[in-house]
């Protein structure tokens, strides 16, 4: 039985106003919500607040296309595509972002902490490091810290109680107003599976106040029943689904698609100045809708793409691409 939950791309869009904040699933270069992040980008959203575990091309875009004024994360980057992140470090040189540094492992712990409805995680994984200067508490020193959706101290530190550990730092739960998720399957009332390594999704989808999945085809529920240990999310903890084939291009979606490195290669190459973001921009999102966008890369492309069943990726991809 459907549950009501299913909508459009577009209205998906609608639902992420200006100055939301946002996560999504995925680790650099699988499974980013990109159907979605080109529709934020046709939707010209502004003022977006980027939590993220970890940053990756979807960062890339949404700084690029100016949706951006704050991303809280730990780092962007991937070596097979050269200098990464100039996007993110032209605004960031212009004065147009604002980041907020933790460690990797902090905003992990971040969204746990969220997960469970906990106001903050316990850690020693930054001490000794100069991400504790006041000098480098960006959202502190523009006077952003409400005590709200920013919390009212990046970090607080203090000793073990419980074993005589030692020092400890504090760092307040991520609190996020829409995660966006992309994976292979949902049930019609919402249950998720991922196939493959989940990363962070769970944690992104519990800490969020509305959490929207994007799949690559939605099932019975029935169906998801039939082996629920498989399941990753549960249904009650989704708002809004919606099935978009292809929807994690270009990054890839394991077992059904390679990541299109190609696409990557030249994104990267001719975003390093706005004008070539915008260039880039004119001719793959706007004035596309998702179908256009796939006959655009054109149907051999994707077949070449589209993962071997037993393998879990394409045969038919050169080496390099």
């Amino acid at each position: 039985m459907s549950s009501g939950k299913r909508i459009t791309l577009q209205q998906a869009a609608e639902i992420v106003t200006n100055g939301s904040s946002l996560t999504f699933s995925g680790f650099t270069i699988w499974r980013r919500p990109f159907a979605l992040v080109y529709e934020l980008i046709r939707q010209r959203k502004k003022g977006l607040h980027l939590i993220e575990v970890n940053g990756g091309p979807q960062t890339e875009f949404l700084v690029g296309a100016g949706c951006v004024d704050i991303w809280e994360s730990c780092w962007v980057g991937h070596e097979l595509y050269g200098k990464y992140g100039a996007n993110l470090s032209r605004k960031v040189g212009n004065k147009e972002i604002l980041v907020e540094d933790y460690s990797h492992a902090e905003m992990l712990f971040r969204f746990s902490a969220a997960a469970s409805g906990a106001p903050y995680a316990v850690t020693q994984t930054s001490l000794g490091t100069d991400i504790h200067n006041p000098a480098y508490d960006t959202l502190g020193n523009a006077g952003l810290r409400d005590g709200r959706r920013i919390p009212r101290h990046k970090y607080r530190f203090t000793e073990d109680p419980f074993f005589g550990a030692g020092a400890q730092v504090m760092v307040p739960a991520a609190k996020v107003d829409v995660a966006i998720l992309c994976v292979q399957q949902v049930g019609e009332e919402g249950t998720v599976r991922v196939n493959g390594q989940f990363y962070s999704d769970p944690e992104v989808a519990r800490a969020a106040d509305v959490t929207i999945v994007m799949a690559e085809e939605i099932v019975p529920e029935e169906y998801l029943r039939r082996e629920s240990d498989q399941n990753t999310i549960t249904s009650f903890e989704v708002d809004h689904i919606l099935e978009v084939p292809f929807g994690a291009h270009p990054t890839g979606m394991f077992g059904r698609y390679d990541v299109d490195g190609a696409f990557l290669k030249d994104f990267y190459g001719r975003t390093r100045t706005q004008e070539g973001f915008d260039d880039f921009a004119k001719e793959w999102i706007h004035g596309l809708d998702h179908l256009g966008y796939l006959e655009k890369l054109g149907w051999p492309k994707m077949l070449n793409l589209k993962a071997n069943t037993a393998l879990k990726y394409s045969t038919g991809m050169k080496r390099g691409q």
